[in-house]
Order: structure tokens, then C-alpha cells, then sequence
């Protein structure tokens, strides 16, 4: 009887030992995301405030690789680094996560004037991007550069396997995931196709413009961030519509155009716009309905700046 409760005893170690190491990877796959990170809020004017940001991310080993004001009392500042351009190139369309917003906005009047700045979450958009790194060091130099009040965007949030698969409210008859990917244009060469979006941002095709450019590295890959102006696919038109709480979600701009060779794709703009906004209800003011316009329009906008002529 003793031998045999010492090996009940050795069993049920080993059981023990084996349940704690699954313990930590599954409560890490049950962790839930949120899309946007609050870093703090401040008193100082918006050109200041976008100083002190911008000096902060420098000091942490960040780069600028651009930024606009898409409509006024906003400002967006596009980030990247050697770690998430390499994490980019992983995967076929990691590119998607080569660049993390920062986001600056004016909220309030008089004596309750103040500035949110907050910033893309990086887990959060590195699941949603099916990325083989999770991003956590990013999301981790971030925290030191801003600091980290709440995360927001989602009252619930999503794991990582909801995200890695999510489509707004699960309806495959209307919604896109992920590798639904817009096909824009295509041309013979890589080069051919950079130089068009080149010069269609440049001309402003559509209301377009350049906001920033990454060189994906080892990889004939481009990614562009673009402002949008015109009336359903605008960045303002958009956000007056849906951006409504009072935690701002201005880091969902700006959208992207993805050149991979000599093919020009982007996010289906109806992912695109619902991973950022995963609460959006469906209907009302302040619902998906209110912009039902913008999916199509967004995708003719971006296919302009690609070279392709208007409908």
C-alpha cells in the first residue's frame, strides 16, 4: 500500500507540474484586448503637447515616419522601429502592424480644456493582423516612452483567437476578415507600382494624400499611410459619425495601401473600420449605418492614389 500511494503521489506531482505550464500560455490566449491605449492627458496647447510626444518616442528609439492633422483639434503621429518592421516582414501581410498611431486630441473647453493622447494597442493589432510576434516589447516601449493609464476601445475586449478571425458581429454575408484584401491595381514591376501611388498622393488623386511610406525590409513590400478628405470616404466625414465617446478612438487614422510586387491591395473597409471600432452598434447616429457610404468609397479613393481611373 505505501509503494502504491508513492506513486499515486509521484502521478499526481506530475500531473500538478504539467497543468501549471499549460496554466500561463492558456491564460495568455484567454487574455483580452482592447484596441487603443490611454497614455495620459494634458493642459498644454497641441502644438506642445505634439513636441513633448514627439521628443518622448525619439528618446525611447522610435521613428516618426510621419504625421498629419486630418481635421482640426486632432493630430496623428505614425511610429516605427527596427522591431516591428522586422516583426512586419514575417508574415505575408504583417505589414499591416509596421507602423503603430499615436494619437493627440483636443477635448473640452475652458477651464476642462485638456488633450488625450493615447496610442494604438500593439498585441491588440498584431493578433488582429495574424503577426507571428506578438508585440508585447513594443507595446512594452511604449509604455516607457507615454505610460500606460487604460486600455479602451472595446467595453469587453477580444482574445487573440477572436481576433485572429474576427469580422464585425460575425456576419460572413456583409463582412470581411482579415485576408479579405482589396485587389486596387497591378502593374508589371514593384517599382512600377510605388511610383504610382507615388504619384497619385501626390496629386492628390481623390482627396488623397501621403502621410507616411515604409520600405517593408528583405521584401518587395510598401506600406503607405493616407489621409482621405472626400465626403463618405473623408477622415473627418468618417469620424463625426462614429468617433463619439468620450475616450477618443483617433488613432483608428490613417488608412493604409499595401504594395506587394506589382500588386496594390488594401484592408476590406469594412474590417478595417470594425477592428478599430469593435462596439460600433449596427444601426442609429452613431452606427455602422450611418457611414454605409464609406467601405466603397474608401476603396475608390485608395484605388485613385493607385493610378486607377475614376468610376
Amino acid at each position: 500500500m505505501t509503494h502504491y500511494l508513492k506513486r499515486l503521489a509521484v502521478a499526481a506531482a506530475a500531473l500538478l507540474l504539467a497543468v501549471s505550464s499549460i496554466a500561463p500560455a492558456q491564460a495568455e490566449k484567454d487574455t483580452r484586448h482592447r484596441p487603443f491605449v490611454h497614455a495620459y492627458n494634458t493642459t498644454d496647447d497641441m502644438e506642445t503637447a505634439a513636441a513633448a510626444v514627439g521628443s518622448r518616442l525619439a528618446s525611447a528609439g522610435l521613428t516618426i515616419a510621419g504625421e498629419y492633422s486630418p481635421y482640426e483639434g486632432v493630430m496623428v503621429i505614425a511610429v516605427t522601429s527596427k522591431a516591428l518592421q522586422e516583426a512586419a516582414s514575417a508574415t505575408d501581410y504583417g505589414a499591416y502592424g509596421a507602423v503603430q498611431r499615436v494619437s493627440l486630441t483636443a477635448m473640452g473647453e475652458g477651464e476642462s480644456a485638456h488633450i488625450q493622447v493615447a496610442y494604438t494597442n500593439p498585441v491588440y493589432m498584431a493578433h488582429a493582423y495574424r503577426m507571428v510576434s506578438g508585440l508585447a516589447e513594443v507595446r512594452a516601449v511604449l509604455e516607457e516612452a507615454l505610460g500606460a493609464e487604460a486600455d479602451y476601445g472595446s467595453e469587453d475586449g477580444l482574445t487573440e483567437k477572436k481576433l485572429a478571425k474576427y469580422r464585425y458581429m460575425g456576419v460572413p454575408m456583409f463582412t470581411e476578415r482579415f485576408d479579405a484584401h482589396e485587389e486596387l491595381a497591378s502593374y508589371d514591376s514593384y517599382e512600377e507600382a510605388v511610383r504610382k501611388v507615388e504619384e497619385g498622393l501626390a496629386a492628390g488623386n481623390a482627396g488623397t494624400s501621403k502621410v507616411y511610406r515604409i520600405d517593408i525590409p528583405g521584401k518587395e513590400q510598401t506600406l503607405f499611410g493616407v489621409g482621405l478628405t472626400r465626403e463618405c470616404s473623408g477622415d473627418k466625414y468618417i469620424m463625426e459619425k462614429i468617433d463619439f465617446k468620450d475616450m477618443r478612438q483617433t488613432g483608428h487614422l490613417p488608412y493604409e495601401l499595401l504594395v506587394t510586387g506589382g500588386d496594390i491591395t488594401a484592408l476590406a473597409g469594412r474590417f478595417r473600420i470594425a477592428i478599430n471600432f469593435p462596439d460600433l452598434g449596427m444601426v442609429g447616429s452613431h452606427g455602422f449605418t450611418s457611414i454605409m457610404c464609406a467601405p466603397k468609397s474608401i476603396r475608390g479613393a485608395l484605388a485613385e492614389a493607385a493610378g486607377v481611373a475614376p468610376e
